[in-house]
């Protein structure tokens, strides 16, 4: 077990990505990263448990063992020893992946009736027709065997973004089920700006359906078309965390452009704005109005400019740090830290900013109520998985 250290406030950075902390995509320019706040001890303890390649995404199964996604497209099923040493095996049945840029495998979450019905639910990035891709999510049934192997079987696919544009950034494919028992999306606008504004386009959007991928009946737009009818809310730009707290409103954590990385809380209908208005700028210089009262747009509860580049979303219920308790945990890829933002029914405070030793892909909820980071990175050099526990 090792401490992660926290240096005196790191200055301004410039890195060359975009403030969604990805490689640098045609038409955009490096941006401004956040400051981390100085404090003398960071409150937990920080123990290496193992390493992946360019890991995206991990899910607890009821049983204490993990998936861990990489975006080359393996499925990592992980368990851990009494020694806490960690043995992984290659669950088989994926599906095909669009690897490059921000595109590969991505987010993975379970059924929530995963004990009685088995299923596994994956977002990756899809090849479509010519240089073009979208994001997808696909359903199967996780089948284990005794010689401890696992496959994934008779894989679904049961929504895509629509269309498949050009381009390898945005894709979003964050999964939430809420209490409602339907399937919350984060969509992507794919880095096409005008997207999150045209309904109809599932771009820029987060939908919701059944787990089947059905249509719910009670959504929005439902009698307004098929695409339509899949629409929560719009105006989205790149949302990369989507989460439900325990009171079941759902938040998502999302990528600004030149600034404006933001904490929303998600509404029926909603259109939070962009790119008509953003607390950033576009990349080239050009002036995208703030957020305003007047503007008819749903403004975010928190933001940030300089970027913390957001990367997840997480909301803890645990009792292993019970100061905690109802908390949003953002991991954040150029800020290279762990955010917390304070949650009060519908409000949100800026809370804590730790400096982590690299870009944080990924922040989840142990059984224990231990949190856990993924680091992003390819192995050998990042790519870790770090388990944090209260200090000592």
């Amino acid at each position: 077990m090792h401490r992660l250290t926290l240096s005196a406030a790191l200055p301004l950075a410039l890195i060359a990505c975009n403030s969604g902390g990805e490689a640098v995509a045609s038409g955009e320019a490096a941006t401004e990263v956040a400051a981390i706040s100085p404090v003398d001890r960071l409150p937990f303890e920080t123990a290496e448990v193992a390493a992946f390649d360019e890991p995206w995404a991990m899910t607890f199964l009821p049983d204490g063992r993990a998936l861990v996604t990489e975006k080359k497209g393996v499925l990592k099923l992980v368990s851990f020893g009494a020694d806490g040493k960690p043995a992984m095996v290659d669950v088989s049945g994926t599906p095909k992946v669009a690897y490059g840029g921000q595109g590969g495998l991505g987010d993975v979450v379970l059924s929530p009736d995963f004990t009685n019905d088995g299923f596994v639910y994956l977002s990756f990035a899809e090849a479509g027709e010519g240089d073009t891709s979208g994001a997808a999510v696909g359903r199967a049934k996780m089948v284990t065997a005794a010689d401890g192997s696992a496959s994934l079987k008779d894989m679904q696919v049961i929504w895509r973004q629509e269309p498949k544009v050009s381009g390898k950034g945005h894709y979003g494919h964050r999964i939430a089920f809420g209490p409602d028992g339907m399937m919350y999306i984060s969509s992507g606008e794919r880095q096409k700006f005008d997207p999150a504004q045209d309904l109809e386009q599932n771009l820029g959007k987060i939908v919701r359906l059944t787990p089947t991928g059905g249509i719910p009946s009670d959504n929005p737009m439902y009698d307004q078309g098929r695409i339509k009818a899949q629409i929560w809310s719009y105006g989205h730009r790149n949302p990369l965390g989507l989460a439900f707290d325990s009171a079941g409103n759902l938040w998502n954590s999302e990528m600004g452009p030149k600034g404006g990385d933001e904490l929303n809380l998600v509404k029926r209908s909603a259109n939070y704005g962009y790119p008509k208005v953003s607390n950033g700028d576009h990349y080239d210089g050009r002036d995208i109005p703030d957020h305003s009262p007047e503007d008819g747009f749903v403004p975010p509860k928190v933001f940030w400019t300089p970027v913390i580049s957001p990367s997840s979303l997480m909301i803890y219920t645990g009792d292993l740090f019970p100061a905690w308790k109802n908390s949003a945990f953002i991991g954040a890829l150029s800020g290279q830290a762990l955010v917390r933002v304070k949650l009060d029914g519908e409000n949100a405070e800026k809370a804590d900013n730790w400096a982590m030793e690299g870009r944080i892909r990924e922040v989840e909820q142990g059984p224990d109520g231990a949190i856990w980071v993924l680091e992003d990175g390819a192995r050998g050099s990042k790519g870790r998985l770090l388990k944090l526990t209260p200090a000592k």
